[in-house]
C-alpha cells in the first residue's frame, strides 16, 4: 500500500472550508464523490460516522484520519484536506486539526486498510513533512511531498 498509489490530485483539497467535524467529514466525501471513487455517498457517510462514534479519529499533531469499511466501495479509496483554521475533532492531544486525510475501504479486506492506516501514521510523525504539507499551495505539491 502506498499513498501515491491511492491519490491523485482531483482527490486532494487544499482550501477546506468546514469548521466542524460533521462539515469535514462531509467535504471529504464530497472530494471522494466529485474524483468518481465513491457512489453511495450515504453508505460512505454512514460508514465514516459509524467508526467516528466508536471513537474519535482526530489522532495528534494536527492531524484527523476519518475512515470506515463501506459495502459499495471495492477498493481502498483515500482523499486529503487542508483547512486554514484549525477544527475541533476530538484528537487525542485534545488540539484542533488542519490535515484530513479519509480513507475507505471494502468491509471483507483488512490489510491495505491498516497498511494505509500505518503508512499515514508513520509519513505524520514527521513534523518537517506536517509544515510541507501545510504549506503547500498546490495538489502536485503535497504528491511531491508524499513522494520523498
Amino acid at each position: 500500500m502506498n499513498l501515491k498509489t491511492v491519490l491523485d490530485t482531483e482527490t486532494i483539497n487544499l482550501n477546506l472550508k468546514g469548521v466542524t467535524k460533521n462539515e469535514i467529514i462531509n467535504e471529504l466525501l464530497d472530494i471522494l464523490v466529485s474524483a468518481g471513487k465513491i457512489n453511495d455517498r450515504g453508505a460512505a457517510l454512514s460508514a465514516v460516522m459509524d467508526r467516528e462514534e466508536k471513537m474519535s479519529t482526530g489522532m495528534k499533531h494536527g492531524i484527523a484520519i476519518p475512515h470506515g469499511k463501506c459495502p459499495s466501495i471495492q477498493d481502498l479509496v483515500a482523499c486529503i484536506g487542508v483547512s486554514e483554521k484549525p477544527v475541533d475533532f476530538d484528537s487525542l492531544d485534545h488540539q484542533p486539526c488542519r490535515i484530513f486525510i479519509m480513507t475507505l475501504s471494502p468491509v471483507e479486506k483488512t490489510g491495505p486498510h491498516l497498511q494505509f492506516l500505518a503508512e499515514v501514521s508513520l509519513l505524520f510523525k514527521s513534523s518537517e513533512k506536517r509544515e510541507e504539507i501545510l504549506k503547500a499551495k498546490t495538489p502536485e505539491e503535497v504528491l511531491k511531498i508524499l513522494a520523498e
